[in-house]
């Protein structure tokens, strides 16, 4: 099935139940990996929905992605413990190494940077956990060195 039957299915089970948009942006997006802005356009038509209401929705909910992401996801925890750990100095040797800054993806379509407020590993902070199609890598007790390591170890797996 490709993915635009995948959406079709979705837009059949929730097209017409009122207060969905969210679900329905939620599938479109786990389909996708992101939801195309041309996307927005079929799910109008099937909901009936104005695009520029649906655009809303998707950019005021920091859940959605209007733009594919790479493919390692980095979630730097920016929580409590991760802060007073030095996370803001691990969040900035990632972006040095990676050349982005937070919600960019580098230019070879590997890697994407996302702060997110908490991982929920407050024990190992500062932490970092990578989303990939293989699953999620967590690592702790992170440090410059550390985090450089990680991401050399992940950029030999594209090699």
């Amino acid at each position: 099935m490709d993915k635009m039957e995948a959406l079709d299915k979705v837009l059949e089970e929730y097209g017409k139940v009122p207060g969905s948009l969210i679900t329905i942006l939620q599938k479109t997006q786990d389909i996708f990996g992101y939801i195309p802005k041309d996307v927005i356009n079929h799910i109008s038509q099937a909901t009936k929905v104005k695009p520029a209401k649906i655009y809303g929705v998707a950019t005021f909910y920091s859940q959605f992605r209007l733009e594919p992401i790479g493919k390692y996801l980095i979630m730097m925890c920016q929580g409590t413990a991760c802060h007073v750990n030095g996370s803001d100095e691990i969040a900035r040797e990632v972006s040095e190494y990676l050349g982005i800054e937070d919600g960019q993806t580098t230019e070879d379509g590997i890697f994407t940077i996302n702060n997110v407020a908490c991982l929920g590993c407050c024990s190992l902070a500062p932490v970092m956990m990578v989303r990939s199609a293989e699953g999620d890598e967590t690592f702790g007790n992170l440090t410059k060195e550390k985090v450089v390591e990680i991401l050399e170890e992940i950029r030999s797996r594209e090699a």
